[in-house]
């Protein structure tokens, strides 16, 4: 394990207090990478996700996938955590906080809006930042795509009707074309790509090579992390500085609802007895939110300056500090797994 990875929390701290100085002391600069986006997704991010990623793709081998046919409970297990409980339980809890617990310091109104931002993040199970997840803990990559595959088809048809009827809203409308191209750039693209590469090498040369390339490439994909740290911490950087209570009010049932899901699911893996290289990214998935259509959905509906794009945007901020203590925990309780 490189320096990279043995000290990965203390990097990303580092990470977050670059962005929010350099946020603070180049808004300029900040402001033009946000600008440089295409149907919500930010090309920049989705170029760092993208360096991120590919490492773990180029693992995935297409001879093992039948083998996960062999432990279905695992994909089962994600699919119940995120499309039965997950949706609920985010909005449980930004009801209890936001509407009950913190209502003597948020407005009705942007109780309302915080809340309807919270649920379109629960609607959401990620797509693109599980991999890197699954890649820290040594999940099984054949694995990791399938899952990541089947939740993005039932998000076509399920996304809409649930954060639709958890709002209380009959009539919205989803941003195909976030959609689309999230999943073209976050998962089709580095996939691609990944296969190639390990095609090539393959047919030219040993698998020892192929591990070589992969203990090269990994820390380009940390690298790739913290990279996108200091970005997103970056966008957000004066409003940071400005209204942090604001921000602890959201964050705070954001982070119980994601330790929570977890704690639940990875009990469920233990007591059905998944191996951990199925059960950590099974469980990580279902804590994670695909928070670029999240954020696409909250500005369509509630407006850019809304409080329900600020919630998803909180979603974004508190997801990789809180994601990585998850996968600390998920690998000291290994030996915990068959």
């Amino acid at each position: 394990m490189g320096i990279f990875e043995r000290f990965l929390t203390a990097w990303v701290l580092l990470a977050i207090a670059l962005g929010v100085l350099l946020g603070n002391w180049l808004p300029g600069l900040f402001s033009f990478v946000v600008d440089l986006e295409v149907k919500h997704v930010n090309l920049v991010v989705a170029l760092l996700i993208w360096v991120m990623i590919y490492p773990m793709m180029v693992q995935v081998n297409f001879t093992s996938i039948k083998a996960i046919a062999d432990h279905p409970r695992g994909l089962a297990l994600t699919l119940v955590t995120n499309w039965m409980i997950k949706p609920l339980s985010t909005a449980l809890l930004g009801w209890i906080f936001l509407t009950v617990v913190f209502a003597g310091w948020i407005e009705p109104v942007q109780q309302k809006e915080y809340l309807a931002g919270m649920i379109l993040l629960g609607a959401a199970p990620c797509t693109a930042m599980v991999f890197i997840w699954s890649q820290l803990t040594e999940g099984d990559p054949n694995y990791t795509l399938v899952q990541v595959a089947v939740n993005d088809t039932i998000m076509v048809f399920a996304f809409a009707p649930i954060a639709g009827f958890l709002l209380g809203v009959s009539d919205i409308e989803v941003p195909w074309e976030t959609l689309v191209l999230s999943v073209v750039l976050y998962v089709i693209i580095p996939l691609l790509a990944g296969v190639a590469t390990r095609y090539q090498i393959n047919r030219k040369a040993s698998d020892i090579q192929l591990q070589r390339f992969l203990h090269r490439a990994k820390p380009w994909s940390v690298a790739g992390l913290l990279a996108t740290v200091v970005l997103l911490f970056g966008f957000q950087a004066r409003f940071i500085i400005q209204e942090p209570q604001m921000i602890l009010f959201v964050a705070i049932p954001l982070v119980l609802q994601t330790c929570g899901i977890f704690a639940l699911a990875y009990t469920v893996a233990m007591r059905i007895r998944l191996p951990h290289k199925v059960a950590a990214p099974a469980c990580l998935i279902g804590a994670s939110n695909f928070f670029e259509l999240a954020v696409a959905v909250a500005i369509s509906l509630f407006g850019l300056n809304s409080g329900a794009a600020l919630a998803t945007v909180v979603g974004v901020l508190v997801e990789v500090p809180v994601m990585l203590s998850l996968v600390y925990v998920a690998n000291k309780t290994k030996h915990k797994f068959t």
